[in-house]
């Protein structure tokens, strides 16, 4: 079986994992979304929330299951027994980066990374800007996947 995990602290409306998620379905047999619970980094929703909202964003998908997880991600792929991580990209500078992790990934655990690019209108969006502009009560419908009830 073709597993890989899609490991993050993100909330459910992060600018383009949606659809990163349903392309890798296309070529994995099945994913595991990991919410990680990091206690310092600040989200607008607390992982209880998340991963209800994430379940339900896919819940007619049975090749998803979704994990709140507190480890390195190599650690996590492996409790799952996942071979592969999914990255989403959506700037150069992550692609940069994420390929040098990519290499660590490998060479600590022989894990393999893939990186997909988000869709091009979303390359510009950071889920940080999403967080603030929800703060301020601003329209974000157009970010979010069709099916999240937030």
């Amino acid at each position: 079986m073709k597993r890989a995990i899609f490991p993050g602290t993100f909330d459910p409306f992060t600018v383009g994992h949606f659809s990163v998620v349903k392309r890798a379905l296309t070529f994995m047999d099945e994913i595991v979304i990991g919410i990680g619970i990091n206690e310092n980094k600040k989200t607008y929703f607390p992982i209880e929330k998340r991963v209800e909202m994430i379940c339900n964003l896919y819940k007619d998908e049975p090749r998803i299951k979704v994990v709140p997880y507190n480890s390195l991600t190599i650690d996590f792929a492996n409790s799952v027994d996942a071979k592969f991580i999914v990255r989403g990209i959506r700037t150069v500078k992550d692609f940069e980066y994420e390929e040098t992790i990519a290499d660590i990934n490998r060479q600590l655990a022989g894990i393999e990374t893939i990186l997909l690019f988000t869709e091009p209108e979303l390359t510009c969006v950071s889920s940080t800007i999403v967080r603030e502009l929800l703060h301020y009560n601003k329209d974000i419908s157009c970010f979010i996947p069709k099916g999240l009830e937030i």
